[in-house]
């Protein structure tokens, strides 16, 4: 019987030691997840603040060229209108008594380089003289009855329109031609 009772605590020993043998390799099994995921998380967050860091850089970049290239548009403008102001100078240096053919001949050459420069930057002048008026591109100062002129059409330009390729810089200030139909006329008159 003692034999039996010996072979007995033996077999628990060995249930006992085979069941928190598992049990060491599933902690370790977990540990070794957590671990794992542990890692994981810091690669994750490593990649995280690279490319913060990376878009930070870009953001500054991009800032940075966009000055640039707006420093560089408006160098172009201003050394562009330099030699008219040249011309201008030299136009004012003429002597006041001097002779007025000399004045008007500077002024035009002033003229020229200037409307030369706003061509060279894709700027079209436009006389709407004869078209038909639209409040988009042209500023109606007046309107006018004018005999033999369709209504709504533009008789006279006080100011040029100008334009930037298709962009409007600045309306043409016009004067309107007002329908002159023999309604209107008796309207007035009585």
């Amino acid at each position: 019987m003692k034999r039996q009772k010996d072979e007995t605590l033996e077999a628990d020993d060995t249930d006992a030691k085979s069941s928190t043998a598992p049990e060491a390799t599933g902690l370790e099994a977990v540990s070794d997840d957590v671990e794992g995921l542990r890692r994981e998380r810091d690669e994750l967050k490593d990649q995280l603040l690279r490319r913060r860091a990376d878009f930070e850089n870009y953001r500054r970049r991009v800032e940075r060229d966009r000055e640039q290239a707006t420093l560089d548009a408006r160098v172009r403008v201003l050394t562009g209108l330099l030699p008219t102001v040249d011309n201008f100078e030299r136009a004012l240096s003429a002597p006041a008594g001097g002779d007025d053919a000399a004045l008007r001949a500077g002024v035009e050459l002033i003229y020229r380089n200037l409307m030369s420069f706003l061509e060279s930057q894709d700027v079209v002048v436009k006389d709407p003289t004869g078209e038909k008026f639209d409040p988009q591109v042209h500023q109606a100062l007046s309107h006018e009855p004018v005999p033999g002129v369709a209504d709504g059409t533009i008789v006279d330009v006080f100011r040029k329109g100008y334009f930037l390729k298709d962009r409007l810089l600045r309306p043409a200030m016009v004067k309107v031609a007002q329908g002159t139909d023999g309604a209107d006329s008796e309207d007035k008159t009585h």
